[in-house]
């Protein structure tokens, strides 16, 4: 059992940049693929990032560019720099685990463990 915590979320002006973190606890943390999905307001939930124990890396359309995932394995934490920030990355932002091998196609069926998720504001 994985038990995730983001933190990290708040208001930005367009433009702007945050970090999430997102903690992880129980289970074999090292085994997992760490990702983050998006869920804006009326729209579905999308993947935005995942790293996995070799740092291999997959980022969705929408964070191609702009963010930059990372992990530090020592603190059981992985982080997602978001930078130029539109007020279209307004969203609860959930960090998650994937034991899958089809980890990098980031769907959401593949991830086993959720976190309660941040809530990222970006106004215009």
């Amino acid at each position: 059992q994985v038990h995730l915590v983001e933190s990290g979320g708040g208001s930005v002006q367009a433009g702007g940049s945050l970090r999430l973190s997102c903690a992880a606890s129980g289970g074999t943390y090292g085994s997992y693929c760490m990702g983050w999905f998006r869920q804006a307001p009326g729209k579905e939930r999308e993947g935005v990032s995942c790293i996995n124990r070799r740092d291999e890396i997959v980022y969705g359309a929408s964070a191609e560019g702009r963010f930059t995932v990372s992990r530090d394995s020592a603190k059981n934490t992985v982080y997602l720099q978001m930078s130029s920030l539109t007020p279209e990355d307004t969203a609860m932002y959930y960090c998650a685990a994937s034991r899958s091998p089809s980890w990098y196609r980031l769907r959401q069926s593949d991830f086993d463990y959720w976190g309660q998720g941040t809530q990222v504001t970006v106004s215009s």
